[in-house]
């Protein structure tokens, strides 16, 4: 079974939060038969390993982890390519991947531009 993490830096504030959970409403009433979960780098709950942990508990064996970042920096570069291979090495039944930064995506950059066009 393949599931999805949604993967984002953790803040303080808990309100930071928010479009993050609103991202996993919209993907369950989108994609209802892929599992999801989010993860956070840090300061918030669930961390990458216990995301990881709840989706190979519920049975999913492919596990897509994309980064809701908006550019590559050192957190990407640096800290969370040792959390994937940590939980490569915890879950060795699990097919651990990472998209790049949801940044980098033309899609998203797009939207960015046609929300900033919509306020003109």
């Amino acid at each position: 079974m393949r599931a999805i993490i949604l993967f984002g830096h953790g803040a303080r504030d808990v309100r930071w939060r928010e479009p993050f959970d609103r991202l996993i409403g919209l993907w369950r009433a989108q994609h209802a038969g892929t599992p999801v979960e989010l993860a956070f780098l840090e300061m918030m709950q669930p961390s990458l390993e216990e995301a990881v942990a709840a989706l190979a508990g519920g049975g999913a064996t492919q596990i897509i982890v994309v980064p809701v970042f908006f550019g590559q920096g050192g957190h990407l570069r640096n800290d969370f390519p040792a959390l994937l291979e940590e939980c490569r090495g915890k879950f060795p039944g699990v097919e651990l991947s990472a998209t790049p930064a949801v940044g980098e995506d033309l899609a998203v950059l797009q939207a960015i531009i046609d929300f900033g066009a919509r306020a003109l």
